[in-house]
């Protein structure tokens, strides 16, 4: 009877070592396309992930030096080609992939019609940045431009009612994905540039879009297309309302980003940049009322400070009614020297008149005279020493002022009276 020979007996890191050595030789290097699941990057920079389509999977991994060459952030569910080596890793015995290089697959076709057209366009200076507009802070009106079935537009609107609920958004909708993505897209870009509100107080004229959005999430570049197109991309350049791109994740882009007047990362982002928070605004607007009254209390003082300095000019009231009492007792004293001048020039013309008239005329003449008495009588009365002959006192302090009141008057106080025959010193006991 004979004995079979037996198998050689391996190790089992030298069984792994000759499996990947059969690996190497046979297949690699190898390309593969297929699904990513499961992708993650470590502290470390390197990259793992399963690569995966309807009849199988493989584990894959992609070394720092390899990720940070990437153009794009690779996510679950993305179709992609790989290029690297098969081999076995010995710590678990698993099949192993080493990933040199990815890219988004069906990408190369595309990504030379990207490179070729933006080449164009910027060539003829289509993205230069002395184009583009700034972009308002507190637009009247804020239009939208996106699917209606997107994510995006539920994280725009719900930006947009957190920070700045009392700005009106107009959508205007319009498909980001597909054939007839471009056309839908240019279409409600015009839309939104004639769009005009009813009027208000604001805006009596009515009111109008100052800033678009145009947004959708991420995905292949396949799927972000419509957003390269040519005549899209011209109408963005070329727009009268500023336009804010928010297209994509932050790894990707389209030309319709460098033809906008600002690109945001997400379209969340973009929200947030056309929409200053209101408690931002409003803690603004204390800090502006801060500095106003600020300014006012400021502009009080110095108005106070002059109304002191003018009252120092002016001087003190008693000292202006002693000056007007003065002028008026020079006035008066004028007015009696003038009419007794008039008085006695009247009577030497009554005199001339009483020589040449005739006795026939002596009633008038009389009539006259009494008439002169009577002016004379009533020039007496103006006398201020008729007063004093009446018992009268005429009180002044020390410095002339005439004491008038009760309540001018102090204890102790020395007070000059004046009589009908001359001046007594008085002093105030209580």
């Amino acid at each position: 009877m004979r004995v079979d020979s037996e198998p050689r007996v391996w190790s089992v890191g030298a069984l792994c070592l000759a499996i990947a050595d059969t690996l190497n030789a046979r297949f690699n290097p190898v390309a593969v396309k297929g699904e990513i699941s499961g992708f993650a990057r470590a502290a470390s920079g390197h990259c793992y992930f399963n690569l995966k389509d309807d009849s199988g999977q493989i584990r894959c991994a992609m070394f720092k030096r390899a990720a940070s060459a990437l153009g794009f952030v690779p996510r679950d569910g993305e179709l992609v080609e790989v290029r690297g080596k098969l081999g076995v890793y010995e710590a678990r015995g698993d099949l192993q992939l080493v990933v040199d290089s990815m890219q988004r697959a069906g990408q190369g076709d595309l990504f030379a019609q990207f490179l070729k057209l933006k080449a164009s366009l910027e060539a003829e200076g289509l993205f230069d940045p002395s184009r583009k507009q700034n972009i308002p802070t507190q637009p009247r009106a804020i239009g939208l431009i996106t699917s209606l079935g997107a994510a995006a537009l539920h994280d725009v609107a719900s930006a947009l009612q957190r920070r700045v609920p009392h700005i009106p958004v107009i959508l205007a909708p319009a498909s980001v994905q597909g054939a007839n993505a471009p056309l839908e897209l240019l279409r409600a870009l015009q839309q939104l540039v004639v769009w005009q509100g009813p009027p208000t107080k604001a805006s009596p004229q009515g009111m109008a879009v100052d800033v678009i959005l145009l947004v959708r999430g991420g995905g292949s570049m396949e799927d972000l297309w419509a957003f390269n197109d040519e005549s899209l991309v011209r109408a963005v350049a070329s727009c009268p309302i500023p336009v804010v791109s928010g297209v994509g994740h932050e790894t990707d882009f389209t030309l319709a980003d460098f033809a906008a007047d600002l690109r945001a990362p997400t379209p969340t982002a973009a929200a947030e940049m056309v929409a200053t928070e209101r408690a931002q605004l409003l803690g603004e607007l204390d800090a502006r009322q801060e500095e106003l009254a600020s300014a006012l209390n400021f502009t009080v003082d110095r108005m106070n400070q002059r109304l002191d300095w003018i009252a120092g000019r002016l001087g003190r009231p008693s000292s202006r009614l002693n000056d007007q009492t003065r002028r008026l007792s020079r006035i008066s004293q004028a007015m009696q020297f003038g009419l007794k001048g008039q008085v006695q020039r009247n009577q030497q013309k009554l005199q001339r008149l009483a020589e040449s008239l005739p006795r026939s005329r002596q009633h008038k003449l009389n009539d006259a005279h009494q008439q002169l008495e009577n002016f004379a009588t009533r020039l007496g009365l103006l006398d201020p020493h008729l007063v004093l002959d009446r018992g009268y006192a005429w009180l002044t302090d020390d410095t002339g002022q005439a004491l008038t009141k009760v309540g001018s008057f102090q204890s102790d106080q020395r007070v000059t009276a004046t009589l009908s025959d001359g001046k007594v010193q008085l002093k105030v006991q209580s």
